[in-house]
Parts: C-alpha cells; sequence; structure tokens
C-alpha cells in the first residue's frame, strides 16, 4: 500500500514513461532527428539533427499534462548559437510532435529505434571486393543535382574542388560490409564518410591531440577512438571499419582504435531514420578540402549454419 501511495504522489511519473527510452523520428520535408529519454530520480537524455551533426543534451525535460517538453543549444562561438525547442505527445505506440529551430517549426512522427540482430561474431564472411573510385563516377552520385562537378578524379585520387561540395553517395546501397579508404587532410581539415546512411566516420585533423568523440577516426558524436593514431597533417592516412548490425570496429594506421563498439543510434551525416534498412556509403566534401584514394567495400554475407 505505501509504494502505492509513493506513485500516487507522483502523477508524472506514468507520463514520462511514455516518452522512456530510443526513438527514430522523421520530420516534414526529409529532415531527420533522434531522441533518448532516461527516465530515472528526474528526466534527462540527447537529442540529435536540430543542432547539427553532434548529440546534445536535453535541458530541462519534463512531461506536463502528458506533453514532454525539452530545449536543445549549441554554441558555435560568441555570435552564434542554434537553440531548438521541442514538444512531444505519445501517439500509440509512437511520439508525434514538432522542433522549433531559430524560429522555424519541423513536425514529425517517431517510433522506437529498432533492434538489429547482427552481431560480428565470426560468422561473417567477405564476397568479392568494390572498388569505389574507378575515376570516374560510374559507382558514385551526388546528393546534390549536378554536384558531381563539385569533385574531380586525379591520377586514381578523388578530390573536392570547392570547399563545400556535394556530398557523394554510392549507388549501391551495402548492409554489413568492411571498408578500406586512404585519405589525406589539409591543416585543420574535417571530412566524414557516411555509412548506410545513418552514421558518420569523422576525418579531422587532429595530430596530437587526446581522444575525442569528435575527433579522427570516430563515430561521430557517440564513440570515441581508444587512442589517436592520427597522422599530420598532408600525410596520407589508412583506414580499415567494420559494421556488422550496430557494432563497429575501426583500424586507424595499423592501430585497432574501436573494437567491436554498438552503435546506439544516428549520428552525423543521417539521411533517414531507418537504421534497419541498408544504405549507400558517403563521402563528405563540405567542410573544406580532402582527397581519396583506394576505397575499397567488401559485402559480408552469414555464413549457414551447419
Amino acid at each position: 500500500m505505501a509504494n502505492l501511495v509513493a506513485l500516487a504522489a507522483a502523477p508524472g511519473l506514468f507520463a514520462a514513461n511514455e516518452f522512456a527510452g530510443r526513438w527514430a523520428i522523421q520530420a516534414d520535408g526529409g529532415r531527420v532527428f533522434w531522441l533518448e529519454v532516461r527516465d530515472g530520480p528526474s528526466l534527462e537524455g540527447e537529442f540529435f539533427g536540430a543542432t547539427g551533426g553532434r548529440l546534445a543534451r536535453l535541458i530541462d525535460p519534463r512531461v506536463v499534462n502528458g506533453e514532454l517538453h525539452f530545449t536543445v543549444e549549441r554554441v558555435f562561438d560568441s555570435s552564434r548559437v542554434v537553440r531548438a525547442t521541442t514538444t512531444a505527445r505519445a501517439d500509440g505506440a509512437g511520439l508525434r510532435g514538432a522542433t522549433v529551430i531559430d524560429g522555424k517549426s519541423w513536425r514529425w512522427k517517431g517510433w522506437r529505434s529498432p533492434e538489429i540482430p547482427d552481431r560480428d561474431d565470426g560468422s561473417w564472411r567477405e564476397e568479392t571486393p568494390i572498388p569505389l573510385l574507378s575515376g570516374n563516377f560510374e559507382q558514385l552520385r551526388a546528393l546534390r543535382p549536378g554536384g558531381e562537378r563539385d569533385w574531380r578524379f586525379e591520377n586514381g585520387v578523388l578530390r573536392n574542388v570547392v570547399p563545400q561540395a556535394s556530398l557523394l553517395l554510392t549507388r549501391r546501397e551495402f548492409w554489413n560490409f568492411t571498408l578500406h579508404a586512404e585519405y589525406k587532410l589539409p591543416r585543420n581539415g574535417n571530412s566524414g564518410i557516411g555509412l548506410r546512411n545513418h552514421y558518420e566516420l569523422q576525418l579531422a585533423d587532429d595530430y596530437g591531440q587526446p581522444p575525442s568523440v569528435h575527433g579522427n577516426a570516430s563515430l561521430y558524436s557517440r564513440i570515441r577512438p581508444r587512442v589517436n593514431a592520427s597522422k599530420p597533417a598532408g600525410e596520407w592516412q589508412f583506414l580499415d571499419l567494420r559494421l556488422v548490425g550496430r557494432e563497429l570496429s575501426v583500424t586507424l594506421n595499423g592501430v585497432r582504435v574501436i573494437d567491436r563498439e554498438r552503435i546506439e543510434g544516428l549520428s552525423g551525416l543521417a539521411l533517414d531514420p531507418y537504421e534497419e534498412r541498408p544504405g549507400p556509403i558517403a563521402f563528405q566534401g563540405d567542410h573544406g578540402m580532402v582527397e581519396f584514394r583506394n576505397v575499397v567495400v567488401t559485402p559480408l554475407t552469414q555464413s549457414p549454419q551447419r
């Protein structure tokens, strides 16, 4: 009886539990969000997609009359702060809500993030490797119409010729795979490789700095490398990654920096919220100059069980 009395004295508890968990979100106009709410002594969590590619901590999350309210923000510098406010309400097994970013409202619907059963358990075998940089755009397309003009092939190297180039995506979609890529960044360079339309493997000039969740070879804003294995700007770097289900492994310049770490949800370069679906590999060129060479993807197929 005492427990029932305590619960009755906390009218927001049941409403908060409706929102607890991880949510994939599709907004009007194609915008993508992702939300995690943790319900403990107080509400807390993160929101993705409103302040760029980084996860943002929920500020003052609360449930009022069955409606979830929170704010997120990102300070870029003293003159630029992006702030977004969200309201959401349970709609059956899903959510419906709206997020206002700098005065513009994005209406959206959300659903529970999917369970992905695939595990990197030794049962996956490599298929035929697929070179992606053949010297033309046979394997690639630009996200922005005509954006192929932002890139150039030269002596086996793909480079952007403008610092705000269109995202390039593979024409083929992939699910579980390994990827080998070699890349070169200038001083303070910043780029990324998109995985399945859902995640970003960050490429950044951070030689000599502590490993960071936003640094080179991180799963951007989510998984920090164990060590910083970066080379100095202007040198070719060598990356090998393996993605099975939500499990990611990354080797940078011969050093294993991420070892079967679990990806909990969307990160930078996410173009759709459907994590259970295959998607393209993407090459970012809108944060400055970058060069790629010897990029090879190898699909993985599960061996039949005996």
